[in-house]
Formats: C-alpha cells, sequence, structure tokens
C-alpha cells in the first residue's frame, strides 16, 4: 500500500488486527526484514504496520534525509490513518525515529521499542566510523551521510519520554553500550536488556527471536 505524506509517498503493508503496533528498519533496508516478525504479530492479535521509510525500499528516493522529518512522516502517518497509540518498534535508524517521536509526541504512542538505536553519531564504535567515512567518500550515499551527522539526541530529551520503552542492544553491537545505556538512564519508564552473543541486526532481521524478546512487554 502507499499513502502521500509530507509531498512523499511512503510505501508500507498492514497484516492482522487487534493492537496497532508500527515497525520502523533500519537505514538501507526496508520492512521486509520484519517479515518473521510480522507474521508471529499478526498472529498474536496485533494490527501491524509495517512502512518503508523515506528513501527506503519503495518509499520515494531523495538525496537529502533527516531523522527529524522521518520522525514527522511517521507522526503524520499515524495520525491520516487514524491509527489509536499504537506501539511503534524501530530497529537501528527506526529506532532513533520512535525516540524523536515519543520526546516530541507524549502522548502519541501506547509504547515505544527500540533496539540498536544510538542518540549521536559518536556513539558508534570507532572502526564503523571509520568505515561509514570511507564508504561516504567513495559513494556520497545520502543514507551514509545521514549516519555520519544525525542525530544529536540529548539528555533533556530522553526526559521527556513518559511512556514504557524497552531499550535492545546486541552483547557485539555496533553502538557502544554506555551510549544504549545512557538512552536507558534518562528514560523514566525505561528498561534495558542487553541480549548476549547478539550482534546490531542477528536477533532482529528475518529472525524469530526478536519476537520472544518483546512479547512480554508488549502485554
Amino acid at each position: 500500500m502507499r499513502t502521500k505524506i509530507n509531498n512523499i509517498t511512503l510505501n508500507y503493508e498492514v497484516s492482522g488486527q487487534g493492537q496497532p503496533i508500527i515497525l520502523l528498519h533500519g537505514n538501507g533496508e526496508d520492512h521486509r526484514i520484519f517479515d518473521v516478525l510480522t507474521k508471529q504479530l499478526s498472529e498474536n492479535k496485533f494490527n501491524v504496520y509495517a512502512i518503508d521509510s523515506r528513501g527506503h525500499g519503495k518509499s520515494t528516493q531523495i538525496d537529502e534525509l533527516s531523522y527529524l522529518l522521518m520522525a514527522d512522516d511517521i507522526v503524520k502517518f499515524i495520525k491520516i490513518n487514524q491509527i489509536e497509540k499504537p506501539i511503534l518498534y524501530g530497529f537501528s535508524d527506526g529506532g532513533i525515529i520512535g525516540l524523536l517521536i515519543a520526546c516530541h509526541y507524549s502522548t502519541l504512542l501506547s509504547k515505544l521499542i527500540i533496539s540498536g538505536a544510538n542518540s549521536n553519531p559518536k556513539a558508534l564504535i570507532w572502526y564503523w566510523q571509520v568505515w561509514f567515512r570511507i564508504h561516504y567518500f567513495f559513494t556520497r550515499s545520502a543514507k551514509t551521510k545521514l549516519m555520519m551527522r544525525e542525530p544529536n539526541i540529548t539528555k533533556n530529551e530522553l526526559n521527556k519520554i513518559e511512556i514504557p520503552t524497552l531499550i535492545l542492544a546486541g552483547e557485539k553491537d555496533i553502538v557502544k553500550e554506555t551510549d544504549t545505556r545512557f538512552i536507558a538512564d534518562n528514560i523514566k519508564n525505561g528498561e534495558l536488556r542487553i541480549l548476549p552473543n547478539e550482534n546490531h541486526s542477528s536477533y532482529v532481521a528475518h529472525s524469530p527471536k526478536l519476537y520472544e524478546v518483546i512479547k512480554d512487554f508488549l502485554k
């Protein structure tokens, strides 16, 4: 399905019936990484909205990206589709978008789950920062440029989040554990889980593991 928002087209898929939940993928991916999770949620009484962020998948391809604008896309998507108090799960870039929505629109969501999200570009493990600089030098990719410049989420912004929030990261994530803990420590109703032996996406992309991790929180 497709919808017009902020002068672009967002591509998305809807499945299941019940409590609404929005799924947001990471940088350079699309909603298809949630194929397994979507099926599990749909079978367990959730109405799933899996969205391609702007510049990704079958949504409008553009030359400049910002997390605030991507967050505004999702806010408008929720309002246009009259989705009442959805849960939002965001992976990596999707988690950053979720944090921005939760801190700027405090009553829009019922719960937030993020995994592998960072508060600033320097929160990534150093060799990933080097890799992104090299990649951008050769490709001039808007997606890589985004990760090099954003986000810049402050302690004060995190303090504004009041909804129950589950913060996940892999033990071998590309995000420094200190930053994951910084995010969790500054969200009033934050719950932190560092997953042993998992990397940034091993428990997320096309994986049945994520549902087992989040199912109790979803209740």
